[in-house]
């Protein structure tokens, strides 16, 4: 039985780790691309860049690890089935069950594993990557500038900004809104970003444009001032520094989480999303042994070999189990169902499906 035990294992690690791999390229890809236009546009330093990177790893892998489980135990028990070598096990006395007790005590594993990962390292490599973050734009204020958002991140200032192309701006809209008056506007049709070396400012060159400009007689009013080039120096340092970076509830550990909780409950405030990120965690992490839970004895009615098939099939069930837990968080916001419930909700289904789908294949 113990060789039969490891050539199960090992018939799912390599698939796993394969599948590890891809899924979480295809979720990096995005970032790395976002990322090398910040080096090569923008200056950014590509050390701080794989920093950036390594701390958003952590938060990809508490998704990739449940979704390569089940695409691996799909493709190990399609292949095993495709080649009769079930058929063999079980006629040389080795149950269904018996089969998948390795693959479950593996899934459970990582699934115990996944609980501290998801609570401590997921939640402090989230806030230290916003840090980093803030940081990088102190040293380079031009990779803040994001197309088609409205930024605050400079102090008085409201800017949008339509179209970003390495330091050419189309269509800039600058807001400065008065406390006790009109908001002064700036509109130009195009703009560059001038460089400021060791400095903490960002100096943008606007061009064919339309200001407002305070009259000296009336400080309150404006008058309109079209031009041809327009300059104007933004702040940037004391901006940052000033906004202390707070963590969100999905950046909170589990004792962080437990301590806000009880201190909000004796404020008598709406713990909910606290209670949602609490179970959250945990249940993500258990999704690991349900995923191939319910893998096994799918993988055993296929019959199938083509791993595209069976990596697209993984993906289908993985959405289905996304879909209901957000449906279920959806629920628990608006007080339908306990915090519980509403994200635990997909692995109870899930569960409650696999074992009527085991009960069969085993009856089979």
């Amino acid at each position: 039985m113990k060789i039969i035990r490891n050539y199960l294992v090992k018939e799912m690690a390599g698939p796993f780790l394969v599948s590890l791999f891809i899924s979480t390229t295809i979720l990096t890809a995005s970032n790395v691309i976002q990322m090398a236009d910040l080096i090569i546009n923008k200056g950014v330093n590509i050390f701080e860049m794989g920093k950036l990177l390594a701390y958003l790893m952590p938060s990809l892998l508490m998704f990739t690890v449940p979704i390569s489980a089940l695409s691996s135990v799909l493709l190990g028990f399609a292949r095993l089935t495709s080649d009769n070598e079930v058929v063999a096990l079980r006629a040389s006395g080795i149950s269904i069950p018996n089969m998948a007790l390795p693959i479950l005590t593996v899934g459970l594993i990582l699934s115990l594993v996944s609980v501290p990962f998801n609570y401590i390292v997921v939640p402090e490599s989230g806030y230290q990557a916003r840090k980093l973050v803030k940081e990088i734009g102190v040293k380079n204020p031009t990779a803040l500038l994001e197309p088609g958002v409205f930024l605050k991140i400079f102090k008085d200032y409201v800017i949008f900004i339509y179209d970003i192309t390495g330091t050419q701006l189309k269509n800039v809209r600058i807001y400065q809104p008065q406390k006790n008056g009109p908001t002064r506007t700036m509109i130009a049709e195009t703009g560059e970003i001038v460089s400021q070396p060791n400095e903490n400012t960002i100096k943008i060159k606007l061009t064919n444009g339309m200001a407002d400009e305070t009259r000296p007689d009336e400080p309150n009013n404006f008058y309109k001032l079209l031009f041809n080039n327009y300059y104007i120096t933004l702040n940037l340092k004391d901006s940052l520094r000033a906004q202390k970076i707070e963590k969100k509830a999905r950046e909170y550990t589990i004792g962080e989480l437990r301590s806000e909780l009880k201190k909000y409950k004796e404020q008598r405030v709406d713990v909910t999303p606290l209670e949602i990120e609490i179970h959250n965690k945990i249940a993500l992490a258990f999704s690991t042994v349900i995923f191939i839970l319910i893998a096994i004895p799918i993988g055993l009615k296929t019959h199938r070999r083509e791993k595209s098939i069976n990596f697209g099939l993984a993906l289908f069930i993985f959405m289905i189990y996304w879909g209901i837990m957000l449906g279920g968080i959806a629920c628990a916001i608006q007080k339908w169902v306990p915090p519980w419930l509403g994200v635990w909700s997909p692995n109870i289904l899930f569960g409650i499906v696999s074992l009527v789908l085991f009960g069969r294949v085993i009856k089979r």
